[in-house]
């Protein structure tokens, strides 16, 4: 499938300046989630865009437990929000034609096996943004994604964005030490991976 250049430089345009239906739908999203006090924190590549490795994306990722979650739901599905299928996790804003991929606390990233990393409680790893929602971290947003890429195979842009967040942050070797000792030699690669000079 192909798209017409200038539609696609539109829509990334509209992205790049805050204005695309995904910060639109983020925008919404926190402030239900806000009025009905469910802890959160964005992931994903808006979280990334927050730590300033700006990059476009097709949907919303937020972390909640899942007493948020069904919260969330009780007060607003059907009015906005609709479930991908009955009974998943995942959610679409209706009014913004938007994919709302939900991260749940207890939950293992990547391939959704058992390890050292885990989906945290949204109260103790969030941030604020400048945008006005909390979102993850990042040395808890780089862990998820260290811990994704290694055991995913099909999601090798979660250890691109690692790559372009250590770039973009001037982040040190030793900064590793922060992480969780299971992403550490992965970090300390992709570390590697990051001083090689783009410009040739």
């Amino acid at each position: 499938m192909k798209f017409a250049l200038d539609s696609v430089l539109e829509r990334a345009g509209r992205f790049f300046m805050g204005q695309s239906p995904i910060h639109a739908a983020a925008r919404k999203l926190a402030q239900a989630l806000t009025d009905l006090r469910i802890p959160f924190a964005i992931a994903g590549a808006l979280a990334a865009n927050a730590h300033g490795h700006v990059r476009t994306t097709e949907d919303v990722d937020v972390l909640l437990t899942r007493a948020g979650l069904a919260a969330f739901k009780e007060r607003w599905l059907g009015r906005g929000w609709v479930e991908k299928f009955p009974g998943s996790k995942g959610l679409r804003d209706t009014e913004h034609g938007v994919k709302i991929d939900i991260l749940l606390a207890g939950e293992y990233p990547g391939d959704g096996l058992a390890k050292p990393v885990v989906f945290p409680d949204p109260a103790a790893v969030a941030e604020p943004d400048p945008a006005g929602f909390p979102v993850l971290s990042l040395p808890v947003l780089l862990e998820l994604k260290l811990a994704s890429g290694m055991t995913a195979p099909h999601r090798p842009r979660d250890l691109d964005d690692v790559i372009q967040l250590i770039r973009v942050n001037r982040l040190p070797r030793e900064y590793g030490e922060r992480l969780n000792p299971y992403v550490g030699v992965k970090f300390a690669e992709l570390w590697q991976a990051a001083q090689v000079d783009e410009d040739f």
